[in-house]
C-alpha cells in the first residue's frame, strides 16, 4: 500500500484533484498496478513481432471550411492566468 502523500505526489504531478476517499481507493490500487506492470516485464518478448494495424483503411477527414473564431474574452474567460488579452504560461524552454 502507497501512503498518502505518495499518491498526493502522483496525483499533483497528474494535475489530479483527489478526494480522500479517491486517495485511500488509489493507495491501495496502486502498488497493485505497478506489481502488474513488474509482471509483464518479466516476460520474454524475444521473438515476439511487434503489432502493426493489418486493417488498412483511410481515416474519414471533413472538409476544412472556415468558420468564426471564439471572441478574445470568451476564449480567455478560463485562464488560469491571462494579461493583455494572452495567456500566460510557464516557461518551458530555456529559463533564467
Amino acid at each position: 500500500m502507497l501512503d498518502k502523500n505518495e499518491v498526493i505526489k502522483v496525483a499533483k504531478l497528474s494535475k489530479l484533484e483527489l478526494k480522500e476517499e479517491e486517495i485511500q481507493m488509489f493507495s491501495e490500487q496502486l502498488p497493485k498496478i505497478i506489481d502488474f506492470i513488474e509482471k509483464l516485464e518479466e516476460l520474454n518478448t524475444k521473438d515476439v513481432e511487434p503489432y502493426y494495424e493489418l486493417i488498412n483503411i483511410e481515416t474519414p477527414m471533413r472538409e476544412d471550411e472556415p468558420e468564426e473564431s471564439l471572441p478574445k474574452e470568451l476564449s480567455l474567460k478560463n485562464a488560469p492566468l491571462a494579461e493583455d488579452g494572452f495567456f500566460i504560461v510557464p516557461r518551458v524552454v530555456g529559463g533564467e
